[in-house]
């Protein structure tokens, strides 16, 4: 599995991997590479969905 960030944007993760939710349920995925939201603001988190160009999301 990797993970990258992407400035001002999600973390891109590759690989086999589980995502879970707060309560530790598995998060469905559909597909091997995901983008999961960084800035907060994603109306499907755990993943991304672009919201963060429309605030201006910004990393350092």
């Amino acid at each position: 599995m990797t993970i990258t960030p992407c400035a001002n944007g999600p973390l891109l993760v590759r690989g086999d991997m589980e995502i879970l939710d707060e309560d530790g349920n598995p998060v469905p995925r559909t597909r091997r590479t995901v983008a999961l939201c960084r800035c907060g603001v994603s109306t499907i988190k755990p993943y991304c969905d672009g919201t963060h160009k429309a605030i201006d999301f910004r990393t350092e």
